[in-house]
């Protein structure tokens, strides 16, 4: 995020509501105080066939409303795919969606999730930004950075897959209570420390990373392409 400043088009990809915040939000929140152009994908909804109350339904739909607002986002694009039935779903059909998307947008940074994340909603999602990073098709992408999402990226323990080894770190020592406080919006997905998904833990995990950057607080990331 360094060097001369040109305004740029930032898409972050959120298997769900709440991941965005989670793996990128004080980055996020950085990039729309230089001045950048912030998009949210959200991949997967809920609805009542899935056995969701219309209240629940509701108030996640207003979670989103007050979640965009507080972010400034310029768009923001929901696939509403079943949530944690992503892997019944045909990956063409995903990968045809979320490339429209990114055709829209234009993005030159893609923040996407860990491809080693316990979830499996957080691994086809990997598998489908993958297949949409093909310079030929989608020249806008300059970027790509897969984020660590508290309770997914943490809890992998499959010796298949490498650890989560970031070697891109952000410094959001002034965002940190911001997006603390956007993190509380999802009341249902907080809960009280030590539950991964808690103030707490959240503030933990950024000063570690803030350790291994020489700062107060950082979010981390792993580079995974990048065109200069």
């Amino acid at each position: 995020m360094g060097g001369s400043f040109t305004m740029k088009n930032i898409l972050v990809v959120a298997p769900h509501p709440d991941d965005e915040t989670l793996g990128c939000g004080g980055t996020l929140l950085k990039h729309k105080a230089l001045g950048d152009k912030i998009h949210w994908l959200i991949v997967t909804g809920i609805d009542e066939e899935a056995g969701y109350s219309a209240e629940i339904i509701s108030t996640r739909s207003q979670e989103i409303k007050t979640v965009s607002t507080m972010y400034g986002f310029d768009s923001v694009v929901s696939l509403n795919l079943p949530t944690t039935k992503l892997d019944i779903l045909p990956m063409q059909q995903l990968v045809e969606m979320i490339g429209e998307a990114i055709l829209k947008i234009r993005p030159e940074i893609l923040y996407v999730p860990f491809p080693g994340d316990i979830h499996t909603d957080h691994q086809i999602v990997f598998q489908a930004v993958a297949a949409c990073s093909k310079w030929f098709r989608f020249e806008s992408i300059k970027r790509i950075l897969a984020y660590e999402a508290l309770s997914e990226t943490d809890f992998a323990i499959s010796p298949e897959i490498n650890a989560f080894t970031p070697n891109v770190f952000v410094d959001i020592s002034e965002f940190l209570q911001e997006k603390l406080q956007i993190m509380q919006i999802y009341k249902s997905e907080m809960g009280f420390f030590p539950f991964p998904r808690s103030e707490k833990a959240i503030i933990a995990l950024s000063q570690i990373r803030g350790a291994a950057a020489g700062c107060e607080s950082a979010e981390a990331f792993m580079l995974l392409k990048e065109i200069i």
